[in-house]
Parts: C-alpha cells; structure tokens; sequence
C-alpha cells in the first residue's frame, strides 16, 4: 500500500476524466513535469495501485440491461470447483465470498429476465451450488469505482 499525495490524486483524476490524454498533456494539466508524471504513474502502477488503462464499459449499451445480484449457498469443499464454474460465465461479473447466510455473492448481467433464467441455470448446474438467492436491481443510483476514492 502507498499514500496518495496531491500530485498522485491529480495525475489519476485526469486519466479518470480524460484517459486518453498524452501524458506530456496529463503532466502540464497536473502542472508537473513529464518526468515527475511518468516517475509517479509507473510508481503507481508497481504499487498495483493503477491495475490498467481499459475502456471502462456500460453493460446497458452492450444490451445487458438485467442486473442481479445473487447469494450462492456452496456445500462444503465445492466452493473451488464452483468458482472455477463461475468464471467461465461471461455474464458473471464479480465473485466475492463473503458472511452471513451465503457463501459468494455474485454480480451478474443478462440482456433479458429469460437470458438472466438462463444464466442462473447454469449457475446452478454444478453439484455444489446447494441454494441461490436473487435480487434484481430496479436502477443504479450512482456508480462508484475505486478510482474515484483515490481521487478524492
């Protein structure tokens, strides 16, 4: 872990903005020399603090418009095997494991309640995958990434 200064802030809140800015442009708007923007992004990202420079994507305009969120009871000794499951569905967004009555909670993306049948099928084909609990979200309030908590 490293802390963030202001310049550190600065140089990712305009790649957040603007990711496609020449970073002799990303040093003048941090008002910073080049060298000093290239020494502190290339910190970052040894840091793994930045983890990449893609295109961030709205599921919706890709024609997944369903999202859920699903709580997966896993039997004992299968959660790698469902995993691994897990990760060859492409509509499935995150894993995480986490407390409570479920063992993963799993944010997934259908293109319509029928494909979102589908998916959850699938999910729960592998033996192991005992119970699921779903809950569709109606709308997304705000959006919030890491990004934005290390620019703030």
């Amino acid at each position: 872990m490293i802390e963030l200064d202001d310049i550190d802030r600065a140089l990712l809140r305009i790649l957040r903005e603007q990711p496609r800015t020449p970073i002799a442009e990303v040093a003048r708007l941090a008002s910073v020399a080049r060298g000093t923007a290239t020494a502190r992004l290339a910190r970052m990202e040894e840091a793994g603090v930045i983890t990449g420079y893609g295109p961030d994507v709205d599921a919706r305009a890709i024609g997944f418009g369903v999202l859920a969120f699903v709580t997966l009871e896993i039997a004992q000794g299968h959660g790698p095997s469902v995993v691994d499951h897990l990760a060859a569905i492409s509509e499935v967004l995150e894993v995480h494991a986490v407390t409570g009555p479920g063992d993963l909670l799993c944010r997934i993306v259908a293109r319509s309640n029928e494909h979102l049948d589908e998916v959850l099928q699938d999910v729960l084909s592998l033996p192991g995958a005992r119970r699921s609990e779903t809950h569709l979200a109606l709308g997304t309030r705000f959006h919030r990434t890491a990004a934005d908590l290390a620019i703030r």
